[in-house]
């Protein structure tokens, strides 16, 4: 169309006089112009970063199955970027966790957005308000339109539907409630002192969740606030903290967590955990602060056993936080395991039903095997050991490790559910269910000195998972068709702040 509107303006040319044929040559590349930003705006196009000063100093690039994030500045700007940046990656994950999340509650999507406006925004500091603010308005400005209270409803997707909905039930006890529990995700271990190769802190986690939510948690976050430290973390689209929990900041603070299975309690008039998460990891400068800040309003969302290390001192911590019951364990030569099994007998006879003599269960078998690896190889430990550990099949419970291959499940430290015909019934996890160990990260104290962490995608076996075949054998998940896809393993790869290319 410009082509040739462009020709007949040469042919018109030549019967004009010079007068009359600059003024419609000025017309011509006028109208040029105005066409061609036309057809510009009409095909999508995002503005360009630098059209816009507040994502000057943000970027992203893709490496080993990873999307690695730089934001920094306000929080409104960090906000912004964030929602710019990842638009159509959060709107993916949202798609995913609006399935998920309704299907498990049977509530409908407006529930979540309301209970994100009504109970946890006004206990959301305002720092964190103005930057969930902003991706929502980063998102606006590449035309994807939800709003604040989708972000918020999507930053407590761990927290809304399996402890509040939970004890909502209570509170309302009707036949038609589905049966809900709150899982115990992950494996992590933290050691130091002589349990390690170099007597500094060693700290590893895999993250075990659904693969349609652990798919989508491929996001290195590189953030560098107006106000606190700087973090790096692995994390979900459009979530603000790690929330698998596994991060590191520029004041030494090394920390993972996993959750307590099982767990109950919940306070609707306390700060919502994804917050307090994220405010601990920004501004705390030891582990004091770590413990302080984080059960600060604690609402008792999202319970965890917090694996916690200050690398300037090489001291660790195990912060056990339930609602009623936080003890804390703290040494400078040992270790601390987490499969998400509560050790406070307090805590477990008070806010949990979870069966601590099930030698069977995912939490407790995972459990030994880690004590297992953890006398087998002390002295020893170090990053690549731990990219080992993560890795491991070993089912301790049926004793496959002496096999020469043993064979991933629901037991062993790397998870499989999708290939064990048991399930996992303390989280309501059906036979089969497609969920396990999603991604894995590690460091240790002189990589964190360096703001540096080491982590895969996927699998940290390195084993695929392909949708379709799945799918196609076990019908009884086609629910979550349109949306799982497959999961596939990346190499270790190593990222670090301020890191703009791949290592």
């Amino acid at each position: 169309m410009i082509v040739r509107f462009q020709a007949e303006t040469r042919i018109f040319n030549r019967r004009m006089s010079n007068k009359t044929k600059t003024r419609i040559t000025r017309l011509a590349s006028a109208l040029v112009v105005v066409l061609a930003m036309t057809c510009l705006a009409l095909a999508g196009g995002p503005k360009p970063a630098s059209a816009d000063p507040r994502l000057k100093k943000a970027y992203r690039f893709q490496a080993g199955g990873w999307t690695y994030v730089h934001l920094e500045g306000s929080p409104f700007d960090i906000g912004y970027q964030h929602g710019y940046l990842l638009a159509e990656e959060i709107q993916d994950a949202l798609d995913a966790i609006k399935l998920f999340d309704t299907h498990e509650t049977q509530r409908d999507w407006e529930f979540f957005r309301t209970t994100a406006e009504k109970m946890l925004w006004p206990h959301i500091d305002p720092e964190y308000q103005r930057e969930m603010q902003g991706v929502a308005s980063g998102m606006k400005a590449r035309g994807i339109g939800i709003d604040v209270y989708d972000i918020v409803a999507l930053n407590a997707f761990e927290e809304v539907p399996d402890y509040y909905v939970p004890w909502l039930n209570k509170q309302n006890k009707s036949a038609k409630n589905p049966k809900l529990a709150a899982p115990g995700n992950c494996s992590a271990f933290i050691a130091t002192g002589s349990m390690t190769k170099d007597h500094q802190i060693v700290i590893a986690h895999n993250n075990w969740t659904s693969y349609l939510a652990g798919e989508r948690w491929v996001i290195i976050f590189d953030i560098q606030p107006e106000h606190g430290n700087r973090m790096l973390m692995d994390g979900f689209p459009g979530v603000i903290t790690s929330d698998d929990d596994f991060g590191i900041n520029s004041a030494g603070i090394m920390v993972t967590e996993t959750t307590i299975t099982q767990f109950e309690g919940w306070d609707p008039n306390g700060k919502p955990e994804f917050m307090r998460s994220r405010k601990a990891l920004q501004y705390a400068n030891n582990i004091d602060d770590y413990v302080r800040i984080i059960k600060d309003g604690n609402n008792g969302g999202y319970a965890n056993d917090w694996l916690i290390g200050d690398r300037k001192t090489d001291e660790i911590a195990y912060l056990e936080l339930g609602l009623k019951n936080t003890p804390l364990w703290r040494t400078k030569d040992g270790y601390y395991v987490s499969s998400n099994f509560p050790r406070d007998p307090k805590l477990i006879s008070e806010e949990t039903t979870f069966d601590v003599n099930d030698a069977a269960s995912s939490p407790n078998a995972r459990h030994v095997r880690w004590e297992e690896l953890m006398k087998e190889n002390k002295g020893n430990i170090d990053v690549r050991m731990a990219e080992r550990f993560l890795a491991d099949h070993a089912d301790s419970y049926e004793k496959n490790a002496s096999a020469e291959k043993p064979q991933p499940d629901e037991r062993s430290l790397c998870g499989h559910v999708d290939k064990s015909e048991r399930g996992i019934k303390e989280w309501g996890w059906d036979p089969y269910t497609p969920g396990g160990a999603v991604q894995g990260k590690a460091t240790d104290s002189a990589l964190a000195s360096k703001m540096t962490i080491v982590a895969r995608a996927g699998h940290p076996c390195g084993e695929d998972f392909i949708a379709y075949p799945f799918l196609e054998a076990h019908p009884e998940f086609a629910w979550q068709k349109d949306l799982l896809r497959d999961m596939k393993a990346g190499p270790w790869m190593l990222f670090s702040s301020g890191q703009k290319e791949v290592r």
